[in-house]
């Protein structure tokens, strides 16, 4: 039996990791749950990617430092996945960061937890561990094809590929469907898949930009002068979340972690009610009532910006902020310069474009797909990784979720043939 696999991401090659398993290679734990027994071996694997190599994306998000996935308690972990916790789950009971951990490792990949709780591998980049995984996938016979842009089915079944020597026609007893998402399309993930699946009918959430940055609109002088500047520590606040970090001023706007966290509840404000706000905490380790005091004091001879520092704690871009974003007359009053210090409010106006998103929400909504994630109206069809309708915050959620429905549809596809055969 031949299983295609389309989409060379981190998804797709843990899908294909399952199917090349056989019976003496796969380890205690393969099997799907509930599904004893459903194992066929001697499956031809192949895998199709669009772009001249594997596993761009991947190599792409570990140019800064490979952050894997993350350490803490699996309740914490689970709740960063939002809206979509609850199908996410299990499938991370199945395959979470733990067991990924074990798996790199068996990859001869050591890794560490950094000091945020962040895994990492210890040489910190995506390459060494992407290079052996491809070594070992090719050991177990995958066979790989680049330069292979998936056009859809053909009215026979066969699936389409657009490939340097022209068009071709393959076909398979199986497909997996990792294509990722809707952003960095330069890298392989440029949605196109969206209107193939849409004319077969199956139901999709509209793909947004997720983990993203915000257009605030800056005056010239805040934009040249500060552009670049990290803001931090901060607390932000939006529609009930709240979350310490760092973000960093753009010419335009806002990015940075602490935003991306926050992406979803800025995104869904605005679609909701056309209006979204961020609310800041420029000084968390003071009072409300310690700022008004100290503010309070007598400037004398100082300026502003002294007395903000001296005062408050506030200079630099933290000054700026305020002096962009308050009108005079609150600069000087005490009492409530210190209250917008604890609850700065910055009104953003839109998120950035879709291909300038670290990751997108949206797309393959999970309703239309079986526990096995097997599409319900085209058997034999499943899809894994970032075209599934969930989003989770940059810090390794993102990946690891990745990994775990992957890992879920190859074993489903195995599953699904060995029931035919």
């Amino acid at each position: 039996m031949r299983v295609a696999i389309v989409g060379g991401g981190p998804a797709g090659l843990m899908a294909a990791e399952q199917l090349a398993a056989t019976t003496e290679t796969a380890p205690q734990g393969y099997f799907l749950r509930g599904a004893a027994g459903a194992w066929v071996d001697g499956l031809e694997v192949d895998i199709f990617d669009a772009m001249p190599s594997f596993g761009r994306k991947f190599l792409m998000a570990g140019k800064g430092g490979m952050n894997i996935t993350h350490s803490e308690p699996i309740p914490a972990f689970v709740s960063r996945y939002g809206a979509r916790q609850a199908v996410i789950a299990p499938l991370l009971a199945a395959f979470g960061p733990q067991q990924l951990r074990e798996w790199i490792g068996s990859l001869g990949i050591a890794t560490f937890v950094g000091s945020s709780g962040r895994v990492f591998p210890t040489e910190m980049k995506a390459a060494p561990l992407l290079r052996a995984w491809l070594h070992r996938l090719r050991g177990a016979g995958v066979r790989f094809h680049v330069r292979h842009r998936w056009l859809g089915w053909a009215a026979d079944g066969t699936l389409r590929f657009a490939t340097p020597d022209g068009e071709k026609a393959l076909t398979f007893d199986a497909v997996i469907l990792a294509l990722g998402g809707g952003s960095w399309a330069r890298l392989g993930s440029d949605g196109a898949w969206v209107s193939v699946l849409a004319e077969r009918g199956i139901q999709l959430a509209p793909l947004q930009p997720a983990n993203c940055g915000f257009d605030v609109g800056w005056s010239p002088h805040f934009s040249e002068r500060f552009a670049g500047h990290p803001v931090k520590p901060v607390i932000a606040t939006v529609a009930g979340h709240r979350q310490q970090g760092e973000f960093t001023i753009t010419a335009g706007g806002i990015e940075g972690g602490l935003v991306y966290a926050l992406s979803a509840p800025l995104r869904d404000a605005l679609a909701n009610d056309g209006r979204a706000v961020l609310h800041l905490d420029l000084a968390p380790g003071r009072t409300l009532a310690r700022l008004a005091a100290d503010l309070s004091r007598p400037r004398g001879h100082d300026s502003l910006a002294n007395h903000l520092r001296r005062r408050a704690g506030i200079d630099g871009v933290k000054a700026g902020l305020l002096r962009e974003l308050l009108p005079p007359e609150t600069l000087t009053a005490a009492a409530q310069l210190a209250a917008k210090i604890k609850h700065l409010p910055i009104p953003v106006t839109a998120p950035r474009p879709i291909d300038e998103a670290i990751s997108t929400a949206g797309g393959v909504t999970f309703e239309a797909l079986d526990a096995n994630l097997m599409l319900r109206d085209l058997p034999g069809v499943f899809c894994a990784g970032e075209m599934l309708d969930w989003e989770a915050p940059t810090g390794g959620y993102l990946l690891t979720a990745c990994f775990a429905t992957g890992r879920a549809a190859g074993l489903g596809a195995r599953a699904w043939l060995a029931q035919k055969s």
